[in-house]
């Protein structure tokens, strides 16, 4: 079945500025229309309806704390939720076969999960997604970098980050929106326009 695109809240663009601006009901719109799709990605990927739902909160939390991560002129917003509803079930999958490995278990039929991939279109967008953002990235001031680097490739929070780094949470946090700010600015105006999709 063919998700329900959102009825009230127009394009992926205008949904990503309402959700950017803090609008719940922009939140609740992409959960009416794509809540069934990430559960599906997720379950597909898990073998479990509990986990799928677990995975979905994930989902939708990251969107809703992080909604910068999202660039509608990347790809769709379908799309992204997919990408990141596979990654977050692998990232199940595997934690789970650690703590069955950890507890003395037989986790070999975890390991014999297949990890299903995105479709040739998925890859695609995937594809150029992470090349802008890898060249936005190296734009990026050296500080603002490593609390970016730590919050989403290491799985960090900010104020794990803060930690980390040996600095305070508020500028641990201050860092992280100004780099998001930047990433956002850089992905949404690309200097080469062969990059670009069409719509």
């Amino acid at each position: 079945m063919v998700p329900v695109e959102p009825t009230t809240g127009g394009s992926d663009a205008e949904l990503h500025r309402r959700l950017v601006y803090g609008d719940e009901s922009a939140l609740a719109e992409v959960y009416t229309a794509y809540g069934g799709l990430v559960r599906r990605v997720a379950a597909r990927v898990t073998r479990s309806p509990a986990a799928a739902e677990d995975v979905a909160q994930e989902v939708f939390a990251q969107l809703w704390g992080r909604p910068y991560a999202f660039d509608p002129d990347r790809g769709s917003l379908r799309t992204w939720l997919s990408l990141l509803a596979h990654r977050r079930a692998v990232d199940w999958v595997r934690g789970e076969a650690r703590h069955r490995k950890d507890a003395g278990a037989d986790d070999s039929a975890l390991h014999a999960i297949p990890e299903p991939g995105p479709g040739p279109d998925e890859t695609v967008v995937h594809r150029e997604r992470s090349h802008l953002l890898h060249c936005a990235l190296a734009e990026l001031p050296q500080p603002q970098r490593e609390v970016v680097h730590l919050a989403y490739f290491a799985g960090r929070t900010y104020r794990q980050a803060a930690v980390e780094l040996g600095i305070p949470e508020g500028t641990a946090k201050t860092r992280l929106r100004s780099a998001l700010r930047r990433l956002a600015e850089s992905l949404a105006d690309p200097p080469d326009p062969a990059l670009e999709r069409g719509a």
